[in-house]
């Protein structure tokens, strides 16, 4: 197999740095290439000392010269494109991938960032970088649920439904692993284990009780699809505790279910410092190395921090047993000869990944295509949208119009190639086009300056765009959203009010339509501003070419085709306490008011019709398969994707069971006038449902299916969501 200059080149200065230190003198039987892992992993761990086995099991693992182990920082993000770490594509956020509903979308990103990882990592062992994030173990992807729009982080995630959430994590996961028999690509971890979504304030000593039912309901599902169906190689543990033990060091969670229940068997991480919670933020024990022990004893295989540092003391006061970390370093050092740390690199393909991979063309317009197909259409009065690229006069303005930061999010990386919605828009319409650009507003507080000409171009404008929203400033991780007074959280789903005053003058002044282009991580209340606008296109933080796809869409080179992951709530004042994890009135599945914007929500430039449901059973009894079809058709003179949903809806409401639950989706494309059967089979398996003890359980009683393009009720309707078709189905 023939060897890129880089590979070489770093194969050639790791060979030569061992045998300047007497390596090749020694028989190290650990790195014969021929034996299987579990087997080269027990030699390496019985040559080590005790120093040297505490000295691995955190984040900064130190190199053993004498042992022919190199230094390994575990510390890596790749939440959205690689990050922290220098040039690299860019893609949409988390939550923006989740709007697509497409898992093959979110493979083909996970293995480009994959990619674009393995090609880094051999430039930076080259140069001799190994420090935080130069590895390839990714503390990706949040599989946390967005149970509360609130949560800052909730950004970071794949939106509020289980089962969207582990579709699109189990794709993403076996995209950053890759598909070789014995190497990993690199390494996927999923996130924070478990029952955990803010507050972010409480993190280091919340305690959180929740039912048996929506423990198994909704906050472990998508973890166990992870473990069971991707094999993911780490699981990274929560700050919170759970029923009063910190999950980092919660048998429950980290025993009885992921290991024993689950069958996992990869690498345990503790969240970054989560472990000094322990014995200073939920009191649990009363010193480091009582932490220490306490989080090895249960599972943790690797300290992201330092209490670990203090296992020796631990060992020695009985806390713990080197018997015991032996165990758990040879769980953590399996991970690393999965990655081929210990063989020759032209025995792994994956080293022959170079730089052409790092921020490639066909990555750059792969990130502009996720954005377009994330971006969720929310209103357009009489059409408004497409805009003619002729206009003659469109205005853009807004306090992130011209900004950088809407597209990033967080855990980000560098790129050379940020495209605004401002250049998007300018690149997009003809060059005899008056564009006018004014900011008019700052994006979290009023203008000091009393004076302000921004509102007043709106009279000369044939149509307005406004770029408003959120920032990562604003909502975010605790030690990140430097513009927010909750440490990252929002208390208000309002947009900021200087915003919504400069939306309103803008309305007062407009001479043609006005369109608003929103930035935002999590659910925006926009009730105030949805009667101004004409149209309203949610971007989310789209990523580096964000100003391209949003210009694609507003000028008809795309149709929307993005749906909403999330509930989004008319205000807080439809929500219940934030600190209650209770499932009760929260989400598409449990919430009784109407929101604003229903989950699953999403227009077209074109119309659909859903038509000829049918069944191949109507009456399920445990064990059975059933076939489901419809017929979808586009009416419209647009082609376009389309995302069909398929929803179990139980006829008695006094059951407890969610009153909806998506069971199936699949995104499709019909060209205009194109009509396609949409069919789903589905095991009584995939019908289970969890009852009120906890269980998985076959639950007797007549539901309803339901198939559109949003959730089936009367306001995704009256938004113009399709019609749904629906039949009726017994459980036997």
């Amino acid at each position: 197999m023939r060897l890129n200059k880089t590979s070489l080149l770093f194969s050639c200065l790791f060979i030569f740095s061992f045998i300047q230190q007497g390596f090749a003198q020694v028989d190290h039987a650990w790195y014969n290439s021929d034996l299987p892992f579990e087997e080269r992993a027990d030699l390496l761990v019985a040559q080590m000392t005790l120093e040297e086995k505490v000295s691995q099991v955190v984040h900064q693992a130190p190199a053993i010269p004498r042992l022919g182990i190199p230094e390994y920082n575990w510390w890596n993000e790749a939440l959205h494109g690689v990050a922290r770490n220098g040039k690299a594509t860019i893609f949409p956020q988390s939550i923006a991938l989740a709007a697509t509903f497409d898992p093959e979308l979110a493979y083909e990103v996970a293995s480009a960032i994959s990619d674009e990882a393995r090609a880094k990592y051999s430039v930076s062992q080259a140069m001799g970088n190994r420090g935080q994030y130069a590895g390839l173990t990714f503390w990706t992807p949040n599989v946390n649920i967005f149970r509360d729009p609130r949560w800052g982080r909730g950004q970071e995630t794949y939106g509020e439904d289980p089962y969207l959430t582990s579709r699109i994590g189990v794709a993403f996961a076996k995209g950053l692993q890759g598909n070789h028999p014995k190497y990993l690509k690199t390494a996927a971890c999923a996130k924070h284990f478990a029952v955990h979504s803010g507050p972010e304030a409480l993190r280091h000593n919340f305690d959180v009780h929740p039912t048996e039912k929506d423990l198994n309901e909704t906050y472990l599902p998508a973890f166990e699809a992870l473990v069971k169906e991707a094999k993911v190689e780490g699981i990274m543990g929560a700050y919170n505790a759970v029923y009063g033990e910190p999950s980092c060091g919660n048998g429950t969670l980290l025993k009885d279910i992921l290991k024993d229940t689950w069958g996992f068997n990869g690498y345990i991480v503790s969240d970054c410092g989560a472990l000094g919670d322990f014995n200073n933020g939920h009191n649990i024990t009363g010193t480091i190395e009582e932490s220490a022990a306490m989080a090895l004893n249960t599972g943790v295989n690797l300290n992201c921090g330092y209490a670990y540092q203090n296992l020796k003391k631990a060992i020695e006061l009985n806390l713990t047993s080197e018997d015991i970390l032996d165990r758990r370093l040879k769980e953590l050092m399996m991970t690393r000869f999965k990655l081929g740390f210990f063989d020759p690199v032209e025995q792994n393909p994956y080293t022959q990944l170079g730089p052409e991979q790092i921020h490639s063309e066909e990555h750059i317009q792969l990130s502009r295509r996720v954005a377009r197909n994330s971006m969720v259409l929310l209103k357009n009065k009489d059409n408004v949208l497409p805009l003619d690229k002729n206009i003659r006069v469109p205005y853009v303005t807004g306090p992130f119009a011209s900004s950088g930061d809407i597209l990033l999010a967080n855990y980000y990386g560098v790129s050379n190639n940020l495209v605004t919605i401002l250049e998007g828009i300018a690149d997009k319409v003809s060059l005899g086009t008056s564009l006018n650009y004014r900011s008019g507003s700052l994006p979290f507080h009023e203008n000091i300056n009393p004076l302000n000409w921004a509102p007043q171009v709106a009279k000369t404008a044939d149509a307005v765009i406004a770029v408003i929203g959120l920032s990562s400033d604003l909502e975010g991780e605790e030690v990140d959203a430097i513009a927010s007074a909750h440490k990252g959280d929002r208390m208000d789903l309002r947009l900021p009010q200087t915003q919504i005053d400069y939306v309103r003058e803008l309305a007062e002044n407009k001479k043609g339509p006005l369109i608003l282009v929103i930035a935002s991580g999590s659910p925006v209340a926009l009730h105030e501003l949805y009667d101004l606008a004409d149209a309203i296109l949610l971007a989310w933080y789209p990523g580096e070419q964000g100003g391209n796809a949003v210009a694609d869409i507003l000028f008809g080179d795309a149709s929307p085709s993005g749906h909403l992951p999330v509930t989004f709530p008319r205000s807080v004042d439809q929500l219940p306490d934030y600190t209650d994890y209770n499932m009760k009135g929260r989400t598409y599945k449990y919430m009784e008011e109407e929101p604003l914007f229903p989950f699953g929500f999403g227009l077209s430039y074109t119309h659909f019709t859903y038509t000829d449901l049918t069944l191949s059973k109507k009456r399920l009894k445990k064990g059975d398969e059933v076939t489901i079809s419809v017929n979808v058709k586009n009416t419209g003179k647009v082609d376009s994707d389309e995302v069909v949903q398929l929803y179990l809806v139980p006829q008695n409401k006094d059951s407890g069971l969610a009153r909806f639950n998506l069971k199936k989706f699949q995104r499709i494309n019909l060209s205009s006038g194109e009509s396609k059967t949409v069919s789903f089979d589905l095991h009584s398996s995939d019908l289970l449902q969890v009852n009120n003890s906890g269980a998985k359980a076959w639950i007797k009683g007549n539901y309803t299916i339901a198939i559109g393009n949003a959730l089936p009720s009367q306001r995704s309707f009256d938004l113009g969501a399709a019609q749904p078709v629906s039949a009726k189905i017994e459980f036997k």
